[in-house]
């Protein structure tokens, strides 16, 4: 999953604020809609649960090229849907930037990008699985689409913001960007497959968590 490792002051204050004010805007859409739909009682448990094993996984840091991480954001949001998805990636970054993964100051950068991730990843799901797609390759290719998403925006939001004190210029730091962003393409090429095979396992034991037709029919079988 793509992470802006950044200290404090990296960005200038203009894009601290950009991006905050993005962020901010991003969650107030999101919580604005939760509240007027509702969320099924059983996604919050879920959510709680993609929650904790995805800053867990987030922990283990691979040192290569200022850390590369996997914390499962596309599985996040295939499993707990596009909008509780938002709220882990903000959760999720708060308590990461709390213990020196990224500045506090880059919250809304890092939420927005891992957000993305979350929500590119549910929806490229739910669309193979319309297109009878089966679970493993929907659950690979929607992940993986999820966290490409999100190395792009990353790579993005550094090149736009730039980086106080760097010796590179602007030409040079996208050349630098794009190669990280290609690193963290190949590692979501990885948590995809691993997604992918999480995804058809659930599936085995708890379909009503992956599928929406499942899903229903669970329902169906409450009701009556």
């Amino acid at each position: 999953m793509a992470h802006i490792h950044l200290g404090e002051g990296a960005f200038p204050l203009w894009a601290l604020a950009l991006w905050t004010a993005v962020g901010a805007g991003v969650l107030g859409i999101v919580v604005y809609r939760i509240r007027t739909r509702g969320v099924d009682s059983r996604r919050i448990a879920l959510a709680g649960i993609a929650a904790a094993a995805s800053f867990a996984i987030f922990q283990l840091n691979i040192p290569i090229w200022g850390g590369i991480h996997m914390n499962f954001t596309g599985l996040v949001g295939i499993l707990a849907g596009p909008f509780l998805g938002a709220i882990i990636a903000f959760v999720v970054n708060v308590f990461s930037a709390a213990l020196g993964h990224g500045a506090i100051g880059l919250l809304g950068a890092n939420t927005l990008v891992n957000a993305t991730e979350a929500v590119a990843a549910y929806y490229g799901f739910k669309q193979l699985r319309r297109a009878e797609w089966d679970l493993f390759p929907a659950g690979t290719a929607g992940a993986t689409l999820g966290l490409a998403a999100g190395a792009v925006l990353m790579g993005a939001v550094i090149v736009i913001s730039g980086v106080n004190g760097s010796a590179l210029p602007r030409g040079g730091l996208t050349i630098a960007v794009a190669g990280m962003v290609g690193l963290n393409l190949g590692v979501a090429v990885i948590e995809g497959l691993l997604t992918g095979l999480i995804v058809r396992f659930l599936a085995s034991v708890r379909p009503d968590l992956i599928d929406e037709r499942a899903e229903e029919n669970v329902r169906a079988g409450v009701s009556a």
